[in-house]
C-alpha cells in the first residue's frame, strides 16, 4: 500500500466546539520548561557541553570539556529565574504545567517541592535534555521508561503528560505505546487537541508551540526585548480570543524557560501580557492535564474505518459504486498515495476523480453509459442501484404522472440519439422543473461540450454519494 502518513486535514474545515468550561473564549496554557541540570554536560556522562537555548551567541558544544559560562547560565534558571517565575504565577493564581526533565528534577528538590505546593502539573520532559534524532528506537524506549520511573521516584507520582522537545521521528509513537500518558505534546500542528490512533490505543495530543515561546530570545530571528515578546503574545491572544467570541474557541500555548524569561528584562513582557489577558472576560488558564481531562469528557475518541487504512478488497467493495457500475475507479485509486487527507469525503473524492479524469476517453464514456436514464425503464422496473434509486426519489422522479413520464422518455431518447450516452445530472442539486429545463438546454449543445458537462455531473454525483458516507 502506497500510503502517506502525514495528516494535513486535522479537524477539517469545521473544527469541533472546544466547549471550554464556563464558556471560555480561549484556553491559555502556560508551560514552564525545567531543564536546568538535565542538559549536556560531562558531569552527566555526556561527551561535551550544551549549546542550545542560551544567551551565548553562536554557542557550540565543547567536546570533552565543561563550559563554565553555559553552565552558569543554566544555573541562573534554577537559582533565580525559577523563583521569579514561581512568585509571578503563584501571586496571580495562574496555574502552570511544568515540562520537567527527570534528571533535572532529581537535582532540584526545593524547586520540585515548590511546584507541588503551588499545585502545578509536573509532566515529563524526558530523561535528559539532549537530542534524540539519531537515537535508536530501542534506546529511546529505554530512556522513556527510565524517565517515567525516575519522575515517579522524585515527584511522588508518575507523569500524566509528556513532551520530549528535541525528539526523533519515533518519539510520538513510542510515548503513546507506553499507555502511560493522558496527553503528549510533541507536535506543533493545531490550535486544538486531537486524538491519534496508535495501534489499539487512542492517544490524546495537545499540540505545543515554538513561536509563542521565549526560546526565540535565543534564536535568530527572535525577540530582543520583553516588549516584542509581549506584542507577539498579545497579537496571538487577540486573534484567538476573537475566534472564540465568534464560537470557535481555541487553545493558546505559551512556552517558557527559567533561564530565559526568568531574566528581569524579559519577564517584563510576560507580566504585561498577563495583565492584558487577565483583563478580559472568558479566559481560562488551565494546566495541560485540565485540558486533557476536559477533552476526554467532552470530545472522547470516535473510531471509524478510514478509507486509507482499508485493504484493497474492502476499499473497492465500499467505494466501488461511487462511480456508477465502475469499480475499476476505486481499484486504481487504491494505488494512489493515500493518507489521512483522503479519509474525508472531499479527500477521497479527489482521489477517485483523479482516476476518472486521467482515464481514456473510451473509459470515461463507458462510465457515462453505465448511468441509467432518468425515470427510465430501469427505474420503472426497480432495477436501479440503491444510490440511483435514492437520488431519483429525491427529486420525485419515482412519482411522475403519465404525462411527465412520457416527456422524460422522449427527452431521454432524443438526448441519447444525439450524444451517444444518457443524460446525467446531479439530481439532488435540482428539482423536477430544473432537470427538465437542463434537458432541453443540453440536448442542443454539441457532443464534445456535452461530454465534458456530463463528466462534471458524474463527479458531482460521486461527491454527494461520498458525503453520505464520510465526514
Amino acid at each position: 500500500m502506497n500510503r502517506y502518513p502525514r495528516d494535513f486535514r486535522g479537524h477539517g474545515p469545521m473544527p469541533p466546539d472546544a466547549a471550554w468550561p464556563g464558556g471560555a473564549k480561549i484556553a491559555v496554557s502556560i508551560v514552564l520548561n525545567y531543564e536546568e541540570g538535565g542538559e549536556n554536560n560531562l558531569l552527566h556522562g555526556d561527551a561535551g557541553s550544551e549549546a542550545f537555548l542560551s544567551d551565548i551567541a553562536g554557542a557550540a558544544p565543547w567536546p570533552g570539556q565543561r563550559h563554565w559560562n553555559m553552565e552558569s547560565i543554566y544555573d541562573y534558571g534554577a537559582r533565580a529565574g525559577f523563583w521569579r517565575l514561581h512568585r509571578l504565577f503563584t501571586g496571580r493564581q495562574v496555574p502552570v504545567t511544568v515540562y520537567g526533565v527527570a534528571t533535572a528534577l532529581a537535582r532540584s528538590p526545593e524547586q520540585v517541592a515548590a511546584m507541588k505546593a503551588a499545585g502545578w502539573e509536573i509532566a515529563s520532559h524526558g530523561l535528559k535534555w539532549v537530542e534524540h534524532r539519531d537515537m535508536p528506537a530501542e534506546e529511546e524506549r529505554r530512556q522513556i521508561a527510565e524517565a517515567i520511573r525516575l519522575h515517579a521516584e522524585v515527584v511522588g507520582e508518575p507523569p500524566r503528560g509528556w513532551y520530549t522537545g528535541r525528539c526523533s521521528m519515533n518519539t510520538v509513537q513510542l510515548t503513546a505505546e507506553t499507555g502511560q500518558f493522558d496527553w503528549i505534546s510533541d507536535t506543533y500542528d493545531d490550535d486544538l487537541p486531537y486524538w491519534r490512533q496508535v495501534g489499539d490505543r487512542d492517544q490524546l495530543v495537545i499540540p505545543y508551540t515554538l513561536e509563542a515561546n521565549d526560546m526565540r530570545f535565543a534564536t535568530a530571528p527572535g525577540y530582543i526585548t520583553g516588549e516584542q515578546f509581549f506584542q507577539y503574545l498579545k497579537d496571538s491572544f487577540d486573534v484567538l480570543y476573537a475566534e472564540g467570541a465568534a464560537g470557535a474557541a481555541k487553545m493558546f500555548s505559551i512556552g517558557l524557560h527559567c533561564r530565559l524569561i526568568g531574566r528581569p528584562g524579559k519577564i517584563a513582557g510576560l507580566m504585561r501580557f498577563l495583565d492584558y489577558a487577565q483583563s478580559h472576560e472568558g479566559v481560562w488558564f488551565p494546566r495541560r492535564i485540565d485540558i486533557a481531562d476536559h477533552w476526554h469528557k467532552t470530545h472522547p475518541p470516535q473510531r471509524s474505518d478510514r478509507p486509507s487504512a482499508l485493504p484493497r478488497a474492502d476499499f473497492v467493495a465500499r467505494y466501488g459504486s461511487i462511480f456508477e457500475h465502475s469499480p475499476w475507479i476505486a481499484d486504481r485509486a487504491f494505488d494512489l498515495e493515500l493518507g489521512p487527507a483522503h479519509d474525508s469525503a472531499a479527500g477521497l473524492h479527489n482521489a477517485l476523480t483523479r482516476i476518472f479524469r486521467s482515464a481514456s476517453a473510451e473509459e470515461r464514456l463507458a462510465v457515462l453509459r453505465a448511468h441509467p436514464d432518468l425515470a427510465g425503464k430501469l427505474a420503472q422496473a426497480r432495477r436501479l442501484t440503491a444510490e440511483s434509486t435514492a437520488e431519483q426519489a429525491s427529486a420525485a422522479l419515482d412519482a411522475l404522472t403519465d404525462g411527465e413520464r412520457d416527456r422524460f422518455t422522449r427527452l431521454n431518447t432524443k438526448y441519447t440519439a444525439k450524444h451517444g450516452f444518457p443524460f446525467i445530472i446531479a439530481v439532488r442539486d435540482n428539482t423536477k422543473a430544473s432537470i427538465l429545463a437542463a434537458f432541453e438546454t443540453r440536448i442542443a449543445q454539441d457532443t464534445e461540450t456535452e461530454f465534458a458537462t456530463a463528466c462534471r455531473q458524474v463527479e458531482r454525483i460521486a461527491e454527494l454519494r461520498l458525503k453520505d458516507l464520510l465526514p
